[in-house]
Order: structure tokens, then sequence, then C-alpha cells
């Protein structure tokens, strides 16, 4: 299973993408086809041709992902497919129709995007019909056996479960049945006798074995792992399975012995100079195009609410130094007044009409460029959290400090991969995201957040 961005991806689901960009593309080349008739060969024949087929399959499949058309949770069912399928190639249709505007030569010709999305749409959906077909008969599924029921092993059940295209299928579980939880029962073979583990993975053509024990003091069957991995199946740490699979590091039952052993952490002098040298760039160009946005919603805020246009902020960052972080004021000024320091809930009645509308469209984080070019922040890293709130969650949420080893971010891997929490829960699973940031932190990683921030942004999610 390929890894990427140090996450396991499943074969299928990668082919599963590419297939469908091979279904774009020769949606195109039917339509130039049923176009352009006979002189259709001589058009092919063309490199400025197919760079101009590449821009509208890019287009397309490129508002195809950012309409969550590959997040199988989403578009769960038809109907949800087909409102976003029309709004995805609507998209599409706008972002041609500018840009042949603009650059007129980019064109392919009168009616060919018209024309391939008939093709298009039923492309798409049989691809995709028998794409769930295949994850429903599990035929490209990795088989893996599961050693433990306990919270790790839950916790990788419940992963699995939640992914229909994870690339995974648990045969079989061993631990003794009564301590078995019935989530855990329910639909899986569960083996008792740890003695026969290499049997029960070659009856079952197993060649992965997940150690998921919360405790291994007294029934770590090392023996029988041993002779497995001779045998060439991987046997693997359950929080490091899960990490890979979930893009999240387990942190409830974590040992810091597993932290300290495990690759990662690593703090280059050059993957700091390229975060800050990109993240100064970044927000250099970000507050220089967003200046006349920013002086609008400067304009909007002294308008509909007395009171300052900048809200400044005292938060905690790498190493625990504590800062002043602006943004652009989305409350009321007395905000806090006789409550102290809470944080922002949904429908929260102390934001402004116009704090509401520049929150959502995360307008109100524009200020924060600057803190970036100051060094106060990255452009990438964990939310800096103020300082009244950092000292109860530490107290309350294992290695939450070692989040503050790094430089906050304006966004991060925690904000695109779970939405704006209100609690110590939420802080945990957002802790979960962090740590696997700080732990695989490079300048590749960096560049697919932002770019999966943008879709957030374009799309107005998880904002408060």
């Amino acid at each position: 299973m390929p890894k990427i961005l140090h996450k396991h991806y499943p074969t299928t689901k990668i082919l599963f993408v590419l297939g469908e960009g091979i279904f774009v593309v020769a949606s195109i080349l039917l339509a130039m086809l049923i176009r352009f008739g006979p002189a259709f060969q001589i058009r092919v024949s063309s490199l400025s041709i197919w760079l101009k087929i590449a821009l509208m399959a890019s287009v397309c499949q490129l508002s195809l992902y950012y309409h969550d058309l590959y997040d199988l949770k989403v578009t769960d069912t038809y109907q949800e497919l087909g409102l976003r399928l029309v709004q995805s190639l609507g998209i599409s249709a706008i972002i041609l129709a500018v840009t042949y505007y603009i650059f007129p030569f980019t064109m392919l010709g009168r009616g060919i995007f018209l024309i391939s999305i008939t093709f298009l749409v039923v492309f798409i959906c049989s691809w995709r019909y028998l794409y769930s077909w295949v994850l429903k008969k599990r035929m490209f599924s990795e088989h893996i056996m599961l050693i433990g029921s306990g919270e790790i092993a839950e916790n990788i059940v419940r992963e699995i479960g939640l992914r229909r295209d994870s690339g995974y299928h648990i045969a079989a579980i061993f631990d003794n049945p009564a301590v078995v939880s019935s989530a855990l029962l329910d639909g899986h073979q569960v083996f008792s006798n740890l003695d026969q583990i290499y049997e029960q993975a070659a009856a079952l053509s197993i060649r992965k074995i997940v150690v998921a024990l919360d405790e291994k003091r007294g029934k770590f069957p090392s023996t029988e792992l041993l002779r497995c991995k001779m045998e060439g199946i991987k046997v693997l740490d359950g929080i490091s399975f899960y990490e890979e699979l979930a893009g999240k590091i387990l942190i409830e039952r974590l040992r810091p012995s597993w932290l300290i052993f495990s690759d990662g952490f690593k703090k280059s002098y050059l993957t700091k100079f390229t975060k800050r040298l990109t993240g100064g760039l970044i927000s250099l160009v970000g507050l220089t195009v967003a200046l006349p946005v920013s002086l609008l919603t400067a304009v909007l805020i002294k308008l509909d609410s007395p009171g300052p246009i900048f809200y400044s902020q005292t938060r905690c960052g790498e190493g625990d130094k504590l800062f002043v972080l602006h943004k652009f004021r989305t409350m009321t000024c007395d905000a806090e007044k006789g409550c102290g320091p809470v944080w922002a809930t949904e429908d929260d009645p102390r934001i402004t009409r116009v704090g509401r509308i520049i929150r959502k469209l995360r307008i109100d984080e524009i200020p924060q460029m600057w803190n970036v070019l100051k060094g106060d922040m990255s452009f990438v890293g964990p939310r800096p959290e103020r300082p009244e709130f950092v000292e109860q969650l530490k107290k309350e949420i294992p290695f939450y400090g070692e989040r503050h080893n790094v430089k906050p971010g304006i966004t991060g891997w925690a904000q695109i991969c779970h939405p704006y929490g209100a609690c110590v829960e939420d802080a945990k699973e957002k802790l979960k995201y962090d740590l696997f940031y700080i732990k695989n932190m490079n300048a590749f990683f960096d560049l697919a957040i932002i770019f999966q921030t943008l879709k957030i942004v374009l799309l107005g999610r998880g904002a408060r």
C-alpha cells in the first residue's frame, strides 16, 4: 500500500482517482471527435491541443476534488453524488469560460465542454458504481489480523469501519473472547489461543499482523510473532499502524518510549529555513493581494459596531513563549466581560453581524500573516492557544505541551482534518493530528496542507 506524506493510501483509491482522470480526458476526446469529425486526427496530433485538453481535464478534476467527490463519506448516496457533480461541472464551466475569455488561445473549440459533459456524467457515475461494488466485495482489500481487543484495537476497528476505502479488512482478532467487546465480536472471527497465531495467519492468508495490546506485560506472544516475522509476515505496532491509517497519533495509550524511539520529529536547519522562507513569502504576497479586502473589512467593522478594527490577544508560541496575535475583530468589545476567557461556540451571541461573515470566509485571519512575517508564527503549524486554556489542557491531556515544540501556524493538519472545537475533547482530538504533523513535518506536507486549506476556505467550512 503506497505511503504518501507519511500516511498510507490504498492502491484502489489511487487507481480510482487516476482512472477518473482518464475518463475525463476520454470525454473530451469523444466531444472533439463529434465536433470536428474527419479533422479530429489532425488536431490531436498537435502538442498544443493536448495542453488544452490537459487544462480542461485539470479544471474538471480539481473541481471534483474541491466538491468532495473523492470523499466516500460525503458522497454516500446517489442523490448527493448527483448534486455535487452538477455543482462541480457548473463551477468548471465558469472557470473555463473566464479562462477562455482572458486567454482565447487556450480554447479547444466551441461547444467541446458542453458536449463532453454528457459523456463525463455517464463515465463518472459508471466508474463510481464499479468502484463501490469493488469495495463492497473487498476484492483488493488487504486482510490483517489484530492481536488484542482493548482501546487501541477498538480505535483501529472503528477507523477501518468509517473508511470504506481504507484498503484493509480485519480477518481475525486474537484475545480472550470473554473480554472482547460486542463491537469487536460483530462480524469478526475471534481466537483465544495465542499459541496458534501463525497457524491461523497461514490459514487465512494473512500478510500483516497488528499488535494492538493495551498492556503487553505478561501476555506478549513473542515466540509466535517472531515465527510470523521469520516467515515473511509483517508485524506492526498498533499505535504506528493507527498513525499511518488515520493520519493522527493515538495519545490515550501512548507511552513516552514510543515517541522517543519512533522515526520523525526531525527539525533540521533546512526544514526550519524552508518553513520560515516559504511562510514569509506567502504571507507577504497574501497581505499585498488581500489589501483591498482588508480595507473594505476595516470599514465594515467600524460601521457595524463600536470598537477597534483589530483584536489583539496573547497566545502561547514555540517553547511556551507568549506573543500577541492579531486578527480582525469579530466580537463585541466587551465579549468576555463578566465571564473571562471562554471558547467560541456555534452561533455565539458575542459575534457581530460582520464578524460572522468574515469568520466564515476566514478574512479575520488575514492580520495573522503579519505575525508570520515577524517570526512569531509559521504559516503552517498547530493553532496557537490562549495561555489560560493551555494550563488547563496540559493538566487534562497527556503530551499537550509537546505541540509547543514548533511555531504555531495560521493553518495546520488539525485544522483541515477536524472541525472547530470548543471543549477539552476537541482539543484532545486535535492534539492527535498536531503530533502527527510535528512528527512528519516537511515542506511538501506544508504545501499539501495549504492546498487543502484553500478548499476549506473556498467552501466556507469549519469556522465559528
